[in-house]
């Protein structure tokens, strides 16, 4: 071989790699919200239930190899609640549980992402619930296939902790003081601009 056709040999090669390593450089930006759930679980009178909301947004922009810009904001429209009875649904919408009249939306803003290996993540931000915000740390799997990806991941809580369920509703015998939110994010990308 020539120097001439090691040479294009050579050039072809790094257009081929660069080409690769384009053709992945994607933003996950749109979440399909038909595609999409956020549901809850807790434990009533020691008998496991399970609930989900109706509406939310969500908005992010995640690229896995730029975890520094990594940003997501999730807001839940606290009336769409959905427990499975409506006599419970109009409950937790009241001033003791949710009080969804003042406080209409719950949130999680991030506020940085780390790699965990693999496909796992760590997503630190903020949870507002009923005017009490947290930090939380939440632990989010990540898959995509091309254009197509989807995030996966359970915050435990105490509802306490955000007042839901004051008076006699604070009895954690009752209702237990832990609750699980888990979200389920159908999303697609778009190439990087450079």
């Amino acid at each position: 071989m020539n120097a001439r056709s090691l040479w294009v040999t050579k050039s072809v090669l790094a257009f081929a790699l660069l080409s690769a390593t384009v053709s992945h450089a994607v933003e996950f930006r749109e979440v399909l919200s038909k595609e999409s759930t956020v549901m809850f679980g807790y434990t009533q009178m020691g008998v496991t239930m399970e609930g989900k909301f109706n509406r939310f947004t969500a908005q992010l922009a995640f690229d896995p190899a730029k975890l520094k810009t990594a940003q997501a904001k999730i807001d839940i429209d606290i009336a769409s609640i959905d427990t499975g009875v409506d006599e419970a649904n109009e409950e937790v919408v009241g001033k003791q549980w949710f009080n969804a009249q003042t406080f209409p939306t719950a949130s999680f803003v991030s506020t940085g992402m780390k790699s965990l290996g693999g496909n796992r993540y760590e997503a630190s931000g903020k949870l507002s619930i009923k005017g009490t915000t947290r930090d939380v740390v939440v632990p989010v799997t990540f898959s995509s296939a091309g254009a197509r990806g989807q995030f996966d991941g359970v915050l435990n809580i105490k509802r306490l902790d955000y007042a839901i369920g004051e008076g006699a509703w604070s009895d954690v015998g009752t209702v237990a003081d832990e609750i699980q939110i888990k979200f389920h994010f159908v999303v697609t990308a778009a190439p990087n601009k450079k």
